[in-house]
């Protein structure tokens, strides 16, 4: 098992950055493939990005791919979320998730993902 805190969220003005960290308990982090979804008001959970194992895989939103970026280091027990030239349609509570159970190019759904962290607030303002 494996337990999720996120941190790095905040309020930032459109097109600033935020890096989202997780940091994971346990000492078997790099099973895990890990993932970052997002939430907006009124919406259902997203997909933002996923990163293998290793870490030598990763796979994003078509929307997101030019200006987020995941990294994980498993010495740390860590995975981030680099966000970069932020828009208003970005604010929502963002949040990591791992597996466990599956792997592969195709980890874009909740269901894939057991263990979620409490999510971090990302607020962009126009």
């Amino acid at each position: 098992q494996v337990q999720l805190v996120e941190s790095g969220g905040g309020l930032v003005q459109a097109g600033g950055s935020l890096r989202l960290s997780c940091a994971a308990s346990g000492r078997t982090f790099g099973l895990y493939v890990m993932g970052w979804f997002r939430q907006a008001p009124g919406k259902e959970r997203e997909f933002v990005a996923t990163i293998s194992r290793s870490g030598g895989g990763t796979d994003y939103a078509d929307s997101l791919k030019d200006r987020f970026t995941i990294s994980r280091d498993n010495g740390k027990n860590r995975v981030y979320l680099q966000m970069n030239s932020l828009k208003p349609e970005d604010t929502a509570v963002y949040f990591c998730a791992a597996s466990g159970r599956y792997s592969g190019s195709t980890m874009y759904t909740v269901a894939q993902y057991e263990y979620w962290g409490q999510g971090t607030q990302v607020t962009v303002s126009s």
